[in-house]
């Protein structure tokens, strides 16, 4: 793609609700650009709310130059000449359009088409192997990169288990993430745009299985001892993380094998849920949703009451400022594998690895940190990400980039990894 455009990068859905922390995060990061400075506009359907996205951002962080200095482009899904405006005119399309499913395609194929490389904040895994199966040879043949999932799901996951990866002397053959959120005296919400995607991907599972065995994979070859299911640890219980990290972090290890011939890492993604209490509320919870979004006037009920389906996990306003300024994240990785020197086709793994990976509210703080430094990574680094184009994941593009050095510097940090023998 032609990097003299207009600008270095658009932000499509900028008056979303994760799309003003977006706006904010890069207007933050404009030093960090090419030649220190970033060339960025706004796009949206409306531009009388990106006007309105633009002036809170000028106040919030102080930089009334915004009102003025940032250009608005007024583009819709529903019109593909808009879309193909926008990217004619973008290094980079940072898509903050959800659901994906029904709004995604649009952006990817438009950028395919026109030459920008495109950037998403997606956790639903059904849009982001379609987008795959569908797009990642006419990506390839462009030179674009399309990288979903580049939020909350599933950098922290992603980039954690390579980091690990690199930091254990040998070879990992397996790693378990544990993931704890911590809230403020303010508590904490999620808006309920993630909800939405959550209903409409339950509810059409089945389609998911059909897409993966269009692939035609081959399972990735286990080494070592196979992981096994586990429900306690950290001093609390936990369940299988539902959310788009397993499917990541997979598909990630699956091109590691097969463009670099490194060994595949096992990955179990869980999610700690505190005391009996919690586990009875989620049992509640889960059997309800279970029902209720196998039919149309479930899913419809799930969506019109967010906040009472979800024991106000979720609701149409999100968390407030304060909420996310108390709200944190934390990643525990325990690995094992084999020291250099042994076998790992021979015994049991002998050595093992803890990686700690912490960060800010997980979002509308760390998502758009993660999404922002993503693109910066692809605009400073170029020839250090895959060599063609094509449709990826975050552990895929970045593996060989400084992604994990520079989200450091912003917050998201791997604090601490000891092996223990």
């Amino acid at each position: 793609p032609a990097t003299d455009r207009p600008y270095h990068i658009v932000i499509f859905g900028a008056s979303g609700f994760t799309g003003q922390f977006v706006v904010e995060e890069v207007a933050r990061t404009v030093s960090e650009g090419p030649n220190g400075t970033l060339k960025w506009a706004v796009a949206g359907r409306s531009r009388q709310k990106l006007d309105k996205v633009l002036e809170q951002a000028a106040g919030t962080l102080g930089k009334p130059e915004l009102r003025t200095a940032v250009e608005v482009i007024v583009a819709d899904v529903g019109e593909p000449d808009s879309l193909a405006a926008m990217c004619k005119q973008a290094v980079i399309v940072l898509d903050c359009v959800g659901p994906y499913r029904f709004w995604g395609e649009p952006v990817v194929k438009a950028c395919v088409e026109n030459g920008a490389h495109c950037i998403d904040i997606c956790g639903e895994p059904q849009f982001l192997e379609s987008m795959q199966l569908n797009y990642d040879s006419q990506a390839a043949d462009k030179g674009v990169y399309i990288v979903g999932a580049c939020g909350f799901d599933s950098i922290p996951a992603d980039m954690g288990v390579l980091y690990t990866r690199d930091q254990f002397k040998g070879t990992l053959t397996a790693l378990e993430s544990f993931l704890t959120v911590s809230t403020g005296p303010e508590g904490g919400s999620i808006n309920d745009g993630t909800w939405k995607s959550a209903i409409y991907g339950f509810a059409d599972s089945g389609k998911l299985r059909s897409l993966r065995k269009k692939f035609g994979h081959k399972p990735l070859p286990v080494v070592g001892s196979k992981i096994k299911r586990r429900y306690r640890e950290l001093c609390q219980y936990a369940v299988p993380f539902m959310g788009a990290d397993p499917s990541v972090v997979k598909r990630s290890q699956r091109f590691l094998l097969e463009e670099h011939q490194e060994t595949p890492v096992q990955y179990g993604a869980y999610a700690g849920v505190g005391g009996v209490a919690n586990i009875v509320k989620m049992l509640f919870a889960g059997m309800m949703f279970w029902f209720l979004v196998k039919f149309s006037f479930g899913q419809d009920l799930l969506i019109k009451y967010p906040e009472f389906f979800s024991f106000g996990l979720f609701s149409k306003d999100g968390p407030t400022r304060k909420q996310m300024e108390g709200s944190s994240f934390k990643f525990a990785f325990y690995g094992e594998g084999y020291t250099e020197g042994q076998d790992p086709s021979q015994g049991r793994p002998n050595a093992k690895i803890r990686t700690l990976v912490q960060g800010p509210e997980a979002g509308y703080v760390a998502t758009p940190i993660a999404m922002v430094q993503a693109a910066i990574t692809i605009l400073n680094e170029p020839t250090a990400l895959p060599k063609k184009g094509g449709v990826y994941t975050p552990g895929a593009t970045f593996a060989k980039t400084k992604l994990v050095e520079r989200l450091n510097k912003h917050g998201i940090q791997p604090i601490s990894s000891v092996e223990v023998y």
